[in-house]
């Protein structure tokens, strides 16, 4: 059935009208409003209302279909309105076969049985727009269950880091993005990697698990970051094509040391005494899928550092062309309180800057090294140190 389906709940009054249902039934009935108006004006002969035809379709834009419907009655029921109210011969004082008015009367006819079918084809449209719609939701949540599914919790505390992790949704017309972010207490200190796939949808979450399955993996084998990366790097090209890629940062903390490689991704913030301090790689290195050759970066924590890693959701948010000031902000907003009291002023801040309108996905990790006290000791399983001294 074309037009089957229980009733949506906001025709039976329990939820008021969608944007979109709005505008639909807001724009039709102005469009009747001025054509009657004009209609009226011309005299008491219908000439115009073959253009009412046009509410139902002005309505099919954004509306549902019963909603449609309704608009189109209205307009039939005003079309009849106006060709029942067509003088006759008699009262224009002519004989009553005058081909003139017979004529009148057979147009106004014809036109109102145009709106009827108008209203019919409307409705249909309005229809099956309704159901792409639909999918197009129940595609999107099934991304985002995915999605969920894909990224855990990360923190509160994570060996002798205290980490936070958030991950802010873009707007709920842009598609599932496919960042990603993790955490992990390992042999060789703790791991984090927070990365990006180009593209959006259920494609991308597909290789944002593949590349967190991989490194979830290999996090606890490898005994330093860049062969790390050359497994994910091939992991990444197995599942892929020639286009597709992923951007990544790997940091390791151990010891008071923090080791960061970076394949195209933005550079982390480590903020110190009041100060933000971007770690840009020693080299600029390709995204994971272009067979990266990383150089690391290493830097000796202080108790009280805070490091910011973020997807380039973040650096691309803007407001009438103005980008975010995050390494201006980054001190006021995330210098104080826990590290997840940091990253929810981050997001307040950030979604007020572009008035709740985010283009991209943003995942964000923030983590506090507290000072040689925390630090637990660290143990390399014998087969990698077997493997360094072979």
């Amino acid at each position: 059935m074309l037009f089957g389906g229980t009733m949506p709940t906001f025709m039976a009054g329990r939820h008021p009208l969608s944007p979109g249902n709005r505008a639909g039934i807001g724009a039709a009935l102005v469009l009747l409003a001025i054509v009657s108006a004009v209609e009226l004006a011309e005299g008491p002969y219908p000439r115009l209302v073959g253009l009412l035809a046009a509410v139902p379709f002005v309505a099919a834009i954004f509306a549902v279909w019963q909603l449609v419907l309704g608009a189109g009655v209205v307009a039939t029921a005003v079309g009849a309105l106006f060709v029942a109210l067509t003088p006759s011969a008699a009262a224009a004082g002519l004989p009553p076969d005058h081909a003139a008015i017979q004529n009148l009367e057979l147009a106004g006819l014809v036109n109102l049985m145009g709106v009827v079918l108008a209203t019919g084809v409307a409705a249909g449209g309005a229809t099956i727009r309704q159901r792409q719609a639909d999918k197009i939701a129940e595609l999107l949540r099934l991304a985002a269950v995915a999605q969920q599914a894909v990224l855990r919790p990360i923190g509160p505390q994570v060996g002798a880091l205290a980490v936070a992790g958030r991950y802010i949704s873009a707007t709920a017309a842009a598609d599932i993005g496919g960042d990603l972010c993790e955490a992990l207490n390992t042999p060789y200190g703790v791991r984090i990697i927070i990365g990006d796939v180009r593209g959006k949808g259920l494609d991308a979450v597909r290789l944002a698990s593949i590349v967190l399955g991989s490194y979830r993996h290999v996090a606890y084998e490898r005994a330093d970051l860049k062969s790390m990366v050359q497994d994910l790097d091939r992991a990444v090209a197995r599942s892929v094509g020639d286009e597709d890629f992923v951007t990544a940062a790997l940091v390791e903390e151990r010891g008071g040391t923090l080791t960061i490689v970076n394949c195209g991704h933005p550079a982390p913030l480590l903020l110190r005494r009041g100060q933000v301090i971007p770690l840009e790689p020693p080299a600029p290195a390709p995204p994971l899928g272009f067979m990266p050759e990383v150089k690391a970066r290493v830097e000796r924590l202080e108790p009280g550092d805070r490091l910011l890693l973020f997807t380039d959701g973040l650096g691309e948010a803007r407001r009438d062309g103005e980008f975010f000031p995050t390494a201006d902000r980054a001190w006021r907003l995330l210098g104080h309180g826990t590290v997840g009291d940091g990253l929810a002023s981050l997001e307040t801040a950030l979604v007020d800057w572009v008035h709740g309108r985010l283009e991209d996905d943003i995942a964000l990790v923030l983590l506090e090294y507290a000072g040689p006290d925390g630090d637990a000791a660290v143990s390399v399983p014998s087969w990698e140190v077997g493997a360094a001294g072979s």
